[in-house]
């Protein structure tokens, strides 16, 4: 028991430093947190790329392969599968939206089951990133379905009306 104490005390350490680091850099960012909570937990739009799949392959995007999309930049694995994608856009939609997510180019405002006011305490991962409910009961709806169904069923046409574009702030000019 010690020598687990030993082992995994200190990551537990660099853990709690890591995300309070983390944290404190997304509220100098200007963020204003995850389903109207004031702490940050969402990916940010300056995470990394390597977290994005391309919607069309499944494999990790370029950042030399994109299109504008939404309010945003949807990225591919190769330029081919931009073309791919224009051509059906509607059969990939639901993948392209979760990358605007996972890529911190959007933020939820509503419930993606009900277009109800969120509600912090019911915030749980879909398809990797953190997406809150307005009720337990949306939450398990999509809790019960398998993967590719709670996919369809945050990110796909049901993404519009609980998402939006991030609005980058506005500097004030000196006068």
């Amino acid at each position: 028991m010690k020598a687990y104490l030993r082992l995994f005390a200190p990551l537990a350490v660099l853990a709690m430093v890591g995300l309070a680091l983390a944290d404190d850099s997304c509220k100098k960012a200007g963020c204003s947190g995850c389903c109207g909570s004031a702490v940050s937990t969402h990916t940010t739009a300056t995470a990394s790329l390597g977290e994005a799949k391309c919607p069309v392959t499944g494999e990790p995007v370029s950042a030399d392969a994109s299109i504008a999309y939404k309010g945003g930049k949807l990225y591919f694995c190769c330029p081919g599968c931009g073309s791919k994608f224009t051509a059906n856009t509607e059969k990939y939609a639901a993948k392209a939206n979760q990358q605007l997510a996972v890529t911190g180019q959007v933020v939820q405002v509503a419930c993606p089951l009900s277009g109800g006011k969120l509600n912090p305490a019911t915030k749980t991962k879909v398809a990797g990133v953190d997406v809150c409910f307005c009720c337990n009961n949306c939450k398990a709806k999509v809790a019960k379905a398998d993967p590719a169904k709670q996919l369809e069923m945050v990110f796909g046409k049901a993404f519009d009306k609980a998402f939006q574009p991030k609005k980058e702030k506005k500097q004030d000019k000196a006068a």
